[in-house]
C-alpha cells in the first residue's frame, strides 16, 4: 500500500505527509532508551521547564479543584491577561472577547482554516516554512499556493510576491510567520506594514503566526495587529513560555469571527485543558525567569554562528529570532533525509532534514534547534565536527 493510495476505508484527507521532526524525535527517544547519548536538536522544545509561577499555579489548581470544562473560548481571566499583554507589549488595545484560547497553536490554525476558507480555496504559504501548515490544509482540502522565498529578500515574502500570486493564482488567504520556522527570519516592520496593506487592499485574509514572539536577538518583531486590526493572530505558550506539553495557545480574531470560532471549538475540542489555562495566567509574571532562558538560547546561537563555519557549514539563513539555524549542507549531500538519519545513527545528533520544511529545495538543508542547554549545543558542535570530517 503506498501513500497516494491508502486503501479501502481510509480517507484521502488523512493521506498527509509525516511531520518528519516528530519521526526523528521518536527514533531519537528509541535510541536513548537503548542507552545512546543523543543531542536533541530536532524539535523546537525548550530544555527549561515551565516557570516556577506556572508550576505553582498548576499545583494550586490540582489542590483546590475540581478541574472541569471551561468556556470553549477559554477562561475569562486568561483572555483578559492576554489582552493586557498586547496593550503593554505592543500598544494595541484588544477586547478580551476577541481572544480565543486554543489547545496549542495547532488548534488555532485548524480553527482559522475552517473559519476562513472553503474546500478548494488557495492559501499562500512561504517556502521554507512550518510543515504542519500544508499538511493541515491538505486534510481540509484547501490548496497551498507557494511563495518561494529568496536570499536577496532575507528568505521572507514581499508585498510584490503577494500581489503577483494573488493575480496569478487567486489566493484567498496568506499565512505569515515572523520570526519564521525554520528560517529564523523576522519580517521588518516596514515590510510587514506593506504586506498587510497589500493583503487588505485585495481582500486576502491574513493569518499571522507569532508563536516565536519574545524570542528575537536584536530584531523588532511587530504583531500584525499594529498594521491590520482585522488580522488573525496565532500565538502559543509553548516557545517563549516553555510550556510545550501543556498544549495551550491563543488567537486574536476580529469580533465578527468570535462566534464562528466558538461554535467550532465547542464541537472540535470542547475546551482547552483547564489546568493549562489556570497555569498560563501566571506565565505573564515570570519575565525574569523567561529572559534568563532566552539568554541561554542567545549563547547557543552565538556558538553556532561562530563555530559552524569553522567546521565546514558556512551558509545559513538569518537567525533573527526563534531558536533555529537553517543550514545549507549542499557541500556534503543532496539528500537531507539520508544525512539526518546518518547524523543520528553515527553521531548521536537528532536534527531535522530540510525536506520537512521545503518540498522544493529542502534536500540540501538541515534545521538545528538550539533550544537546549549550552552544554548540549557545545557537545553537538563537537560531534558534528567529527561527523563532517568523515563526509569529506
Amino acid at each position: 500500500m503506498n501513500a497516494s493510495n491508502p486503501g479501502p476505508g481510509v480517507s484521502q484527507r488523512g493521506d498527509v505527509d509525516p511531520f518528519i521532526a516528530m519521526d526523528i524525535l521518536r527514533e531519537a527517544y528509541r535510541r536513548e532508551a537503548a542507552g545512546a547519548d543523543i543531542c536533541h536538536m530536532e524539535v523546537g522544545q525548550p530544555a527549561a521547564r515551565a516557570p516556577r509561577a506556572v508550576l505553582e499555579a498548576a499545583e494550586r489548581a490540582l489542590r483546590d479543584g475540581p478541574l472541569g470544562y471551561t468556556e470553549a473560548t477559554g477562561l475569562p481571566q486568561l483572555r483578559e491577561r492576554i489582552a493586557e499583554h498586547y496593550r503593554k507589549v505592543h500598544g494595541v488595545e484588544i477586547a478580551p472577547e476577541r481572544v480565543i484560547v486554543t489547545p496549542g497553536s495547532s488548534g488555532g490554525f485548524t480553527l482559522a482554516f475552517l473559519s476562513l476558507f472553503e474546500a478548494g480555496d488557495k492559501l499562500a504559504l512561504a517556502s521554507p516554512g512550518y510543515p504542519a501548515y500544508r499538511n493541515i490544509l491538505k486534510a481540509l482540502n484547501i490548496e497551498a499556493a507557494w511563495l518561494e522565498t529568496r536570499e536577496e529578500d532575507r528568505w521572507a515574502p514581499t508585498a510584490n510576491d503577494i500581489a503577483e500570486l494573488h493575480q496569478s493564482a487567486g489566493i484567498k488567504g496568506l499565512l505569515l510567520a515572523s520570526p519564521g520556522n525554520p528560517t529564523g527570519t523576522v519580517i521588518e516592520p516596514d515590510r510587514l506594514a506593506s504586506i498587510c496593506r497589500t493583503a487588505r487592499e485585495r481582500g486576502i485574509r491574513l493569518i499571522s503566526d507569532e508563536i516565536y514572539h519574545g524570542l528575537t536577538y536584536g530584531a523588532q518583531a511587530d504583531t500584525a495587529l499594529i498594521h491590520d486590526a482585522d488580522a488573525i493572530v496565532v500565538n502559543s505558550f509553548s516557545k517563549y513560555y516553555c510550556m510545550t506539553g501543556w498544549r495551550i495557545g491563543w488567537m486574536i480574531v476580529p469580533q465578527d469571527l468570535v462566534r464562528t470560532m466558538e461554535r467550532l471549538a465547542q464541537n472540535l475540542f470542547i475546551c482547552p485543558p483547564a489546568i493549562s489555562q489556570l497555569a498560563a495566567v501566571a506565565a505573564f509574571d515570570a519575565t525574569d525567569e523567561l529572559e534568563a532562558n532566552k539568554a541561554v538560547y542567545s549563547r547557543n546561537r552565538e556558538m553556532l554562528v561562530e563555530r559552524l563555519p569553522q567546521i565546514g557549514i558556512s551558509r545559513f539563513l538569518p537567525v533573527d529570532g526563534a531558536f533555529y539555524l537553517y543550514a545549507d549542507i549542499g557541500d556534503f549531500t543532496n539528500d537531507s533525509m539520508d544525512f539526518a538519519n546518518r547524523l543520528l545513527a553515527e553521531a548521536g545528533i537528532a536534527a531535522t532534514p530540510g525536506l520537512d520544511f521545503d518540498p522544493f529545495n529542502g534536500d540540501r538543508f538541515l534545521r538545528l534547534s538550539f533550544a537546549g542547554s549550552n552544554e548540549t549545543v557545545e557537545k553537538a558542535i563537537h560531534k558534528l565536527d567529527g561527523f563532517l570530517k568523515n563526509q569529506r
